[in-house]
């Protein structure tokens, strides 16, 4: 799953493993060939405000702009924004628009389709998660066709960062229900790829935009492949039927070290910009009484998990901040592997067996739920079978389900039909976690655990409205402490991100962004390339 508006990893963890040939200039190399890419998951919807899925947010990104983005570096820096003016202490903020844009279907790109940006993602009749970012705003007002000022009710450190959602366009959206719209499959955007067909349950295509105003992308075509399950889609790379993927670590490690694959592919080790977790659904009864989650907590061996199911590859999570950005806290620990200690917590809560069957009850029911995982993750299901197995140690019996994304989104989590997931969060540049944490957001938001704690709802009001580093530091360690302290999620690892990218693209240039920060720039040299465009 993705959100926005949270820290990325500091660009010293970095690991570049294997070196990209030297490239030609890109810019003295004509546009060619085709990048042939694959998730285990199908997108369920292109329009940015509801592009929740990393899925989703992915193709989205390449057909629509935000006003602003953030570089290679992961520094704020303009984008349909040429550039932007802070005013009144953080309270005004004045865009000034980019001339000369257009929709991929001619029209001109204006300050009206910002404002119908901004009216939809504040329509109640919208159902956003990302609609929490903008309620802070007073108002907002076209100054001319380039220029946008938004007022703020009170300083908000996220603001200039929330203008990051891609922008929608006014005469073709004006009019239009958004759950309906045919517009969700067939989008029109301002970005540097254009949609060109989506094949359900099996590919989609786009095409280079040859009107973008960064310049036309070098690669002519994009093409995204539907592949649920990790081996055939390993397979497909070894056949050079795919150009990129991601690698599970039983890959990496041991099945990807031929001369073969080595000479073919360029494989990355790069920080992940997310986190793995076990999230309870806090109102069932099982999981309401934090001690019972401090105790499940205890019971799972994350060291284990890491080691058997990343082989290494990843390091403890102890809270939602990744490690070596400001807001984590380095005084909070992980919790301490101590099955006898959670024995004894579920005790105190009420949880014995009675009738020494193995499992634990109370009030006559048996301590049993479900955790639920996605298809196509081996090492989720995996963590999912060893937490299993530690849990039953401790009197907990475990059902593991395994279902397919969208199914998984669609009826379980959107419904709240669920006892316990274990998922990640993708987490970009702001530590503002109002959205998944905030007692606001249990109903349409990213709380789907129902979190709720006043201390909290405080701190993450508070941490939204200070905008220097330096004073919002303390207020996110201590939330930090505190989700520490509450458990709602028990967080349990980083994992390292390990794609790969066939070596006839050249300009893969590892960033603290990632690998695909430039992918416009990325070109293949005339004699390698495999694909040749043939328009329809």
């Amino acid at each position: 799953m993705q959100a926005k508006h949270y820290p990325a990893r500091a660009a010293a963890g970095f690991v570049f493993l294997i070196l990209v040939a030297p490239s030609l200039h890109a810019a003295s190399v004509p546009h060619g060939d085709f990048f042939v890419t694959s998730s285990i998951a199908e997108p369920s919807n292109l329009i940015p405000f509801f592009a929740t899925d990393s899925a989703s947010a992915e193709i989205s990104r390449l057909i629509f702009n935000g006003l602003v983005k953030v570089d290679k570096d992961l520094k704020l820096t303009g984008d349909l924004a040429e550039h932007w003016d802070i005013q009144d202490g953080g309270l005004k903020i004045i865009f000034h628009l980019r001339k000369g844009v257009r929709w991929q279907d001619g029209e001109p790109f204006t300050a009206d389709d910002v404002e119908f940006t901004f009216q939809k993602l504040t329509d109640p009749a919208t159902p956003t998660p990302y609609g929490g970012d903008f309620e802070k705003v007073k108002s907002l007002r076209v100054v001319d066709p380039y220029t946008i000022e938004v007022t703020y009710k009170e300083p908000f450190a996220p603001a200039v960062v929330s203008w990051g959602m891609g922008i929608v366009p006014r005469h073709l959206l004006r009019g239009e229900n958004l759950l309906s719209t045919g517009f969700a499959r067939h989008p029109v955007g301002t970005g540097p790829y254009r949609f060109r067909r989506w094949e359900s349950g099996e590919r989609l295509e786009l095409d280079a935009n040859a009107d973008y105003f960064e310049g036309r992308p070098l690669i002519d075509r994009y093409v995204y492949r539907i592949i649920p399950d990790p081996a055939t889609l390993f397979l497909e790379l070894l056949t050079e039927d795919l150009d990129s993927a991601g690698l599970t670590p039983l890959q990496y490690q041991r099945q990807t070290q031929s001369n073969f694959f080595q000479k073919i592919f360029a494989k990355f080790r790069i920080p992940s910009h997310s986190y793995t977790y076990i999230g309870y659904n806090l109102k069932s009864p099982l999981f309401s009484d934090k001690r019972v989650r401090k105790a499940i907590g205890m019971a799972i061996p994350k060291k284990e998990i890491i080691d058997t199911t990343l082989l290494g590859l990843g390091q403890v999570c102890t809270g939602p901040f990744l490690p070596g950005t400001w807001a984590y806290d380095t005084t909070v620990s992980p919790a301490v592997f101590d099955p006898g200690k959670a024995k004894q917590i579920l005790k105190e809560a009420g949880w014995n067996d009675s009738n020494r069957d193995g499992v634990l009850e109370r009030d006559g029911r048996k301590f049993s739920f479900t955790i639920l995982t996605n298809q196509g993750n081996e090492e989720r299901k995996m963590a999912c079978e060893i937490i299993q197995k530690s849990l039953r140690d401790v009197g907990i019996e475990v059902r593991i389900q395994v279902v397919e994304w969208s199914t998984f989104l669609k009826e379980f989590i959107d419904k709240r039909r669920f006892e316990a997931v274990l998922l990640a969060w993708q987490l970009p540049e702001d530590p503002d976690l109002y959205d998944i944490f905030h007692s606001s957001r249990m109903s349409g938001g990213f709380n789907f655990v129902s979190y709720s704690n006043p201390e909290a709802d405080r701190l993450m009001e508070e941490g939204r409205r200070l905008i220097p580093e330096s004073q919002r530091a303390p207020v996110y360690h201590r939330l930090h402490e505190l989700l520490a302290e509450d458990e709602p999620y028990t967080f349990l690892y980083v994992a390292d991100a390990l794609p790969v990218v066939h070596r006839r693209f050249r300009g893969v240039e590892p960033a603290p962004a990632g690998i695909g920060y430039n992918f416009i720039r990325w070109f293949v040299p005339e004699n390698e390339r495999r694909y040749k465009t043939v328009r329809a």
